[in-house]
């Protein structure tokens, strides 16, 4: 039974994901405002993907509204689709992702801005194109842990994804993550958080055998500003620990 359940929901993830970029994509040329078809486009994916999965989401706090610079822990793919949900931005991901086959494709074409974490260099280029993602009124989200993790606590910062917010003083708004699934079934830890030497694929299938789990957003009341990167950095890896729940 939970093999059929992932493998239906798998085949509808992947009818839903097809058929909304390829509808994207050929109306594009006609949209007049591109950023507008995008977000939507993305919008209804996020929608599609929190059906399709069985994802509940809890809201505490008030999610930040367009523009605004959004950080977050990090524990899996999942985290896309549970924050793009709540609020309307991009995210910032690794550029290793730009390479994957069709997947990165899409996702370059959804507005999301790649960064080459290996090349000091390359931080001031992915922070021009945030700026610029914020000067078009768009959000932009970004996890600083720089990898996911199994959930039992949050990383430190890089503080390089926060130098061109401390240079250019904006204002950082934050959230933690947290998930849980139903009592006897398998824990988030394993179902959600996407963190063992597996595949997306085989983790992808793995979650959907799950029927159905919850996703916790803690937003935080107040943006953090400040233009030292490593201090703005230490003082928002602080202000979402204290409300981060270890996912078991």
């Amino acid at each position: 039974m939970r093999n059929l359940r992932a493998l239906i929901r798998f085949i509808a993830f992947v009818i839903a994901t097809l058929g909304l970029y390829w509808g994207w994509w050929i109306t594009s040329f006609f949209i007049p405002n591109k950023v507008y078809w995008r977000q939507l486009a993305f919008k209804y994916w996020t929608l599609s993907f929190v059906k399709i999965s069985g994802m509940k989401i809890e809201v505490i706090g008030t999610p930040p509204t367009p523009p605004f610079f959004l950080v977050s822990n990090h524990v899996s793919y999942v985290d896309i689709a549970a924050i793009r949900a709540v609020v309307t931005g991009v995210f910032v991901a690794k550029k290793e992702i730009e390479d994957w086959f069709l997947a990165g494709r899409i996702v370059r074409d959804m507005g999301v801005v790649f960064i080459d974490r290996k090349k000091r260099m390359d931080i001031p280029r992915a922070g021009e194109q945030i700026i610029e993602r914020l000067n078009d009124g768009e959000g932009v989200v970004v996890f600083p842990e720089g990898t996911s993790t199994k959930g039992e606590e949050v990383l430190a910062f890089n503080s390089s994804f926060f130098e061109f917010a401390a240079n250019a003083d904006i204002p950082v708004s934050y959230v933690s993550l947290n998930y849980r699934t139903p009592e006897g079934e398998m824990p988030a830890s394993d179902a959600v958080c996407w963190w063992e030497d597996i595949s997306f694929m085989a983790h992808m299938f793995r979650l959907f055998s799950v029927p159905r789990f919850t996703a916790i957003l803690h937003f935080g009341e107040q943006p953090v500003l400040n233009p030292d990167r490593k201090k703005l950095a230490q003082e928002l890896h602080e202000k979402i620990s204290s409300s981060f729940v270890p996912i078991i």
